[in-house]
């Protein structure tokens, strides 16, 4: 973003009380801690902290202009007064940096891409971004700040000329995708999958999928392109819900199952791999198919659920223009991000497997499958914790779980929270045995079992919803001398 303080103003529906109308604004941050040289600081109002409370540390830090929406001190007035700096005051902003970003995205030049799903959005994401990044300059949502803050956020961190913005939005319930694609107004959107996060809210997988599908209901008629996973078993009411026939929205089917197109009466997909195979570190090799080349790849990624989301990534790149062997180099030196089966290594030679920034059934069973097809010198060690959002699936979520555990040839499982005593539970009746099976309170009683159990050769994955913590249990284990 490149603005000028009076356009903010303007976009904002602010006023100017401080500072030149033409003084230059690039970029924006709501952190104090982050800012850039010349960058906008939007002082947000928040749970625990008033973003009021650090202009002052963000002009000294070179914030060229304040968002604010109530008056500053005398000594933050007198230090944006010496820097030169701008104040613009508005009513509410949250809400306009909403506007700002609707107003910012009608001068982007470029594509923009709006992605949602169940599970492996931000990995979907990753993938997209270092794929498209052979077609041109990207700007992607940075980590997982897919909300109504981030969303807004991705698209001012574009230039005007950036050649494709890829938006990774999630969702609560129904009408927030609505709202988000309202001002981001998407030339494109992906759907990964239809799974069972988010149920506690919306009650069924039905439900979810219209949420879902509002990614595809707000494409303009006639011009946007879908992007849907031609094996997904909510596909038909994505399809319907999104008003793809009614619309005339071009569809492009993609697949990552390894079945044969042909097998797929309806939704034929022109973007899919054959030959899926596994190496040692369970990472999947495959051939990327598309309409006009072929090409081998390996990702740096486990799991037969990444060849799906390498297949999401596939049929952008072939949309724009990109062959098999481009979108397969880029694949292959995609990397996966903190938390999300990032392998680790102990100084004592065993193996961590970090998935634990969130968690679904859907994404524990796919997580569970791809260490399956691990190689492993020693014990498999499985710590998996509680899942949230699943209200009245909760029971059922987690036993899934407990069966897909007892089926992974997993030594030993530690449970961690009172939700995962389910998980325990069905892996006993599935099968296991009992002294395989820990239960705890909390990731500190997790460390401390999983440290007397590791031994060098040994493979240990940590997985559960963000808010039980376990990263914590992976950075003890590798920092820990086992």
């Amino acid at each position: 973003m490149l603005l000028q303080a009076a356009d903010i103003a303007q976009y904002c529906e602010g006023e100017l009380i401080a500072g030149s109308p033409t003084r230059e604004v690039r970029g924006m941050s709501w952190d104090s801690r982050t800012i850039t040289p010349d960058c906008l600081y939007v002082a947000l109002l928040g749970e625990r902290s008033d973003g009021h409370d650090f202009c002052f540390d963000a002009i000294n830090a070179g914030a060229a202009a304040l968002l604010v929406s109530r008056e500053l001190n005398a000594e933050t007035m007198a230090a944006v007064e010496q820097a030169g700096a701008c104040v613009i005051r508005v009513a509410d902003t949250a809400t306009a940096l909403t506007a700002l970003a609707a107003a910012w995205r009608r001068r982007l030049k470029g594509h923009v891409i709006a992605l949602t799903g169940s599970s492996g959005k931000t990995t979907t994401k990753n993938l997209v971004r270092d794929v498209l990044a052979k077609a041109g300059t990207v700007v992607a949502t940075k980590a997982n700040q897919n909300n109504e803050l981030g969303v807004p956020a991705t698209l001012l961190a574009a230039e005007e000329d950036t050649d494709f913005v890829v938006v990774e939005m999630g969702m609560r319930g129904l009408g927030q995708l609505e709202e988000l694609c309202a001002f981001v107004r998407p030339e494109a959107a992906l759907v990964t999958n239809v799974g069972t996060s988010h149920m506690e809210l919306l009650g069924s997988r039905e439900a979810i999928a219209q949420a879902k599908a509002e990614v595809f209901a707000t494409l303009e008629a006639g011009k946007g392109t879908a992007f849907a996973n031609a094996s997904e078993g909510m596909l038909e009411s994505l399809l319907s819900y999104g008003g793809i026939t009614d619309r005339e929205i071009a569809t492009i089917f993609f697949d990552g199952s390894g079945a044969a197109p042909e097998s797929y009466a309806a939704h034929k997909p022109s973007v899919y791999a054959s030959e899926i195979s596994f190496d040692a570190s369970g990472n999947p090799h495959f051939t990327i198919n598309t309409e006009t080349s072929q090409a081998s790849c390996t990702l740096q990624l486990a799991g037969a659920h990444n060849v799906h989301n390498a297949m999401a990534a596939a049929a952008l790149g072939a949309f724009y223009g990109l062959t098999a062997a481009q979108i397969a180099e880029a694949l292959e030196t995609s990397a996966p991000a903190e938390g999300r089966q990032a392998v680790l290594h102990t100084p004592a030679g065993a193996t961590v497997i970090d998935d634990s920034y969130n968690a679904n059934p859907d994404s524990m069973c796919a997580s569970l499958a791809a260490f399956r097809t691990r190689e492993v010198a020693g014990k498999r060690i499985a710590v998996l914790g509680d899942m949230g959002e699943l209200g009245p699936y909760s029971e059922e979520g987690h036993a899934i779980v407990g069966r897909e555990a007892a089926a992974s040839a997993i030594d030993k499982l530690i449970c961690v929270g009172p939700l995962a005593q389910g998980i325990a539970r069905a892996a006993q009746d599935a099968g296991m045995e009992a002294q395989a099976i820990v239960c705890v309170e909390g990731a500190p009683a997790a460390l401390e079992a999983a440290t007397q159990l590791i031994e060098p050769g040994d493979c240990v994955l940590v997985k559960a919803s963000h808010s039980v913590g376990l990263d914590a249990v992976a950075k003890g284990l590798v920092n820990a001398c086992v």
